[in-house]
């Protein structure tokens, strides 16, 4: 059976991309390809599948309204999937006692974690800010796959 340990080693062996899958209203399933990675979620310290969403991404609404959230890494024939609710830290889903600073921060924390460098990280902190970015942080309660 894969643990969160396989899903951390998959992200890490290539570009940290994989395939995010959330449940619509209706019931159907949006799916997009983002770059993720395992961090410590700032509140609870457990280990968590972590992305940088977009602010106005349709998949924020829909853990809003409690869709749970996989994150699916494929290589060649082998896959690996975590499944679990999902936490949002952003300018308007800030936890008690979380400053900007500390949002800053995990942003910062979840794009290294998924494989990114920058050669301005103040300019990534402003283009974050501008933009609304707010951080999808995944809980897996199930992990599947044939890893």
């Amino acid at each position: 059976m894969p643990t969160l340990d396989d899903v951390e080693a998959f992200l890490a062996s290539e570009t940290g991309l994989a395939v995010v899958s959330t449940v619509r209203a209706d019931g159907t399933v949006l799916s997009s390809v983002v770059n993720c990675g395992p961090v410590d979620h700032p509140v609870t310290g457990e280990r968590c599948v972590a992305l940088v969403s977009m602010g106005t991404a349709a998949r924020l609404a829909h853990i809003r309204r409690g869709s749970e959230v996989t994150v699916a890494v494929r290589r060649g024939w082998r896959w690996v999937s975590a499944s679990g609710p999902a936490d949002l830290i952003g300018p308007d889903d800030l936890p008690d006692g979380f400053a900007a600073d500390d949002l800053r921060r995990l942003l910062r924390d979840v794009f290294h974690a998924a494989g990114g460098t920058h050669d301005d990280l103040d300019g990534y902190d402003r283009a974050m800010a501008d933009e609304g970015r707010v951080a999808v942080l995944v809980r897996p309660t199930r992990i599947h796959g044939n890893a």
